[in-house]
């Protein structure tokens, strides 16, 4: 902790279908910046107490889509967790908190065993596809669980409920509205069921609750907003533009998750850091530090927002949690996007009613009801998305790792098998 808050740690990396290389050996690039941050503040060097890191596209669709994920997410695992380790100042030692992960979308979250893990409880996942036919190409998974409040000295018996969701929303330019509703259909379908001894509130189903229905929720990932510039400004002029702060600050204007967020149809009373700060995270030609790609309008795909209970919604410029640190890592050239991460300092637990077992909660932004039918939306698009999946991974491993040439080698095999089979005059 520092200054007797916690201190979350949150990263995002959309891995480019990498799997087992979607992350390089040494973390310590997106270790430092939270250590460093920690000395300044705190006069000594101190681990966060949480990370939760969010991959998306973390390995092949096609396996993704088959939930072959299993060995890719344990060497993740093992690897985040002895890169914690290893980089710790004082030794720190990190347990699972809870993972979730649906197709190519993964979250982990660790908490110090020293520390925060001891007072965690009521850990609960969740997943939602929002891609066509409800597949998890594109949706969000969740992990919520709760805070005993004597982790920070609040002797009281209170808890506080922290929400983390890491989403993949629509991609291209000019599918904002698509991605709008991304986001609405994750808010309705992405429903934690409520515990037994019913601290939770109760939804409009009356057994399960929202992201919205936390003490503290983080919301992050390639969310897929691009700069909408004028039609005016040419391409190299943008480019010219990310490349300064006073440029990026002028681009901010023009960024679509700021637009609609201001404007209450996404991410609805979330907060986010300073991004303008920084260069663009989207999209990179591979293998280069600071070249971008042509093909696309440099972009803040890469997001993480967050909020929590006492943020006024009608001042998006303020909130009790605390940015000190929001950046990307520029060294990572797999991928055609930057990781993001940052540290977040949350507020002290709200001192409650004598009687009550929680803190308040957020209020979920009326627009957002459950979806009546979201259980069966998620497995239907959980089922045909296997079913996609196990016949394009067949034609991938017929094709020796292109599917292309699987399907043209099987129509060849078919045709000759007809060709054989018919009879000779």
């Amino acid at each position: 902790m520092l200054e007797n808050k916690i201190t979350v740690q949150i990263g995002t990396y959309n891995a480019n279908l990498q799997g087992h290389e979607g992350l390089p050996q040494n973390l310590v690039d997106w270790l430092q910046p939270s250590l460093t941050v920690s000395q300044f503040l705190g006069n000594t060097r101190t681990a966060p107490d949480i990370v939760a890191i969010g991959f998306q596209e973390l390995l092949p669709l096609q396996l993704g889509l088959t939930g072959l994920s299993k060995a890719v997410m344990k060497s993740r695992d093992d690897l985040i967790r002895s890169q914690l380790e290893s980089h710790a100042p004082n030794k720190e030692k990190y347990v699972l908190i809870g993972k979730a992960v649906y197709v190519g979308i993964a979250l982990l979250v660790y908490g110090r065993d020293d520390g925060i893990a001891k007072h965690v409880s009521q850990v609960q996942t969740q997943w939602t596809g929002c891609g066509p036919g409800w597949m998890g190409n594109k949706g969000a998974v969740g992990v919520r669980f709760k805070v005993s409040a004597a982790f920070t000295g609040q002797d009281d018996g209170t808890t506080e409920t922290y929400t983390f969701v890491n989403a993949h929303l629509t991609a291209h330019l000019h599918k904002l509205e698509n991605r709008i509703e991304d986001y609405q259909h994750i808010v309705q379908t992405l429903l934690f069921p409520e515990p037994l001894d019913g601290s939770f509130p109760s939804s409009t189903t009356g057994q399960y609750s929202n992201i919205y229905n936390t003490t503290h929720l983080f919301f992050f990932g390639d969310l897929n907003f691009r700069i909408q510039a004028p039609v005016d400004m040419t391409r190299d002029q943008l480019e010219a533009k990310v490349r300064t702060e006073d440029g990026r600050n002028e681009l901010r204007a023009y960024d679509q998750l700021s637009i609609t967020r201001n404007e209450g149809k996404v991410l609805t009373n979330l907060r986010e850091g300073d991004f303008w700060k920084f260069q663009c995270t989207y999209k990179y030609k591979l293998g280069h530090v600071d070249l971008y790609d042509t093909k696309r309008v440099p972009s803040w795909t890469d997001r993480i927002l967050f909020m929590t209970v006492g943020d006024d919604p009608s001042d998006l410029s303020r909130s009790g949690i605390t940015p000190l640190v929001y950046t990307p890592v520029p060294s990572y050239v797999a991928s055609d996007h930057k990781p993001v991460m940052a540290l977040l300092q949350i507020p002290s637990p709200r001192v409650v009613e004598s009687g009550l077992a929680e803190t308040p909660l957020l209020t979920s932004p009326p627009q957002y009801t459950d979806d009546p039918m979201w259980v069966q939306k998620r497995y239907i698009g959980k089922v045909l998305g296997w079913v996609i999946g196990w016949v394009w991974a067949l034609f991938w491993f017929v094709g020796a790792g292109n599917a292309v040439v699987g399907v043209c080698g099987s129509l060849m095999g078919m045709m000759g098998f007809a060709w054989w089979k018919t009879p000779r005059v």
